[in-house]
């Protein structure tokens, strides 16, 4: 035929489409008999060699990371192999479907915290004597703030479903804990109904049950929104990915000292960066840049949380 002797010629006939599905699929143009005007290899002709010989005109070889590792001289011996536990395998189908199905989007602002670290001083120096003693952190004060946002900002406290959007009524906010097995997200209930105090002894309760494995799934299923704080390992900033089925998930960097300028001069401040991952189906930019500026200005002058 004309596309065979085409072929013998060094010269391949074939529509642009029809070389980008071969090239695709792993297959070889010249193993293909075109059946378009003049022998040119149309897409059927691609499609119809995919129906019928997949594994013989497929040029791709796939294999396991099982069979790549055991297929390198002397490799089952430099490894160490951990079976998946059922939470971690519930972790890795969670963080799949959340970053293949959530439309992500990122909103980072810097905080200066100066004040809020002085309050913070002067209230632990009054919690150790008081009864029953307390210890805030400064992700205690976060969640406090985040809760009063979400009162400020409710459409970021919700959830997609194809027919509605489920909007929370109570604030309760997930927070992540890094375990031995891997991260669970325990839930503070009715965050905005809670004092500083509360919420210090509730965080630090959860966060050691967590670690020892010993939380009831009523205490880590559910929740509107998560914090995740890795400014405590000296992480500057990052972005996480969201909790389904919540809409977002607040990234605590760290606390570090940085030249700030406070009218015309230059200072030195206390900065913490927080970035908002959001799902864009269920929140718009501009709502999640107002409920950041609630935040930023609850953490900025912290005064006001305790009125």
């Amino acid at each position: 035929s004309l596309a065979q002797s085409n072929n013998s010629a060094g010269r391949i006939f074939a529509s642009p489409l029809a070389r980008r599905l071969a090239n695709q699929a792993g297959i070889t143009l010249n193993s293909l008999a075109g059946s378009g005007p003049r022998g040119r290899i149309v897409r059927l002709d691609v499609e119809r060699a995919l129906q019928q010989t997949p594994a013989a005109t497929s040029t791709v070889e796939i294999t396991s990371p099982d069979a790549a590792i055991s297929s390198q001289g002397g490799a089952d011996t430099s490894v160490k192999r951990i079976p998946n536990s059922g939470m971690r395998k519930t972790i890795a189908r969670r963080l799949c479907e959340s970053k293949q199905t959530i439309p992500h989007f990122y909103l980072t602002v810097d905080c200066r915290v100066d004040e809020l670290l002085e309050l913070r001083s002067k209230l632990n120096a009054n919690g150790s004597q008081a009864k029953p003693a307390y210890k805030l952190s400064v992700n205690d004060f976060i969640v406090f703030a985040a809760a009063r946002a979400l009162r400020r900002v409710p459409e970021v406290n919700a959830s997609w479903t194809e027919a509605e959007v489920i909007r929370y009524l109570d604030v309760d906010i997930s927070v992540a804990v890094a375990t031995e097995s891997g991260l669970i997200t325990p839930v503070v209930r009715e965050v905005d109904r809670k004092g500083l105090a509360e919420i210090a002894t509730e965080v630090r309760s959860l966060a050691d049950r967590a670690r020892a494995g010993k939380l009831a799934p009523s205490e880590y299923q559910g929740g509107g929104f998560t914090i995740s704080n890795l400014g405590m390992y000296g992480i500057r900033e990052f972005s996480a990915i969201i909790n389904p089925p919540q809409s977002a998930i607040l990234a605590v960097g760290a606390v570090e000292k940085r030249p700030v300028v406070v009218g015309d001069q230059l200072a030195v401040g206390s900065m913490m960066p927080l970035t908002l991952s959001a799902d864009h189906r269920v929140i718009d930019g501009s709502v999640g840049a107002r409920f950041l500026s609630e935040l930023k200005g609850l953490l900025e002058e912290p005064l006001n949380l305790l009125v």
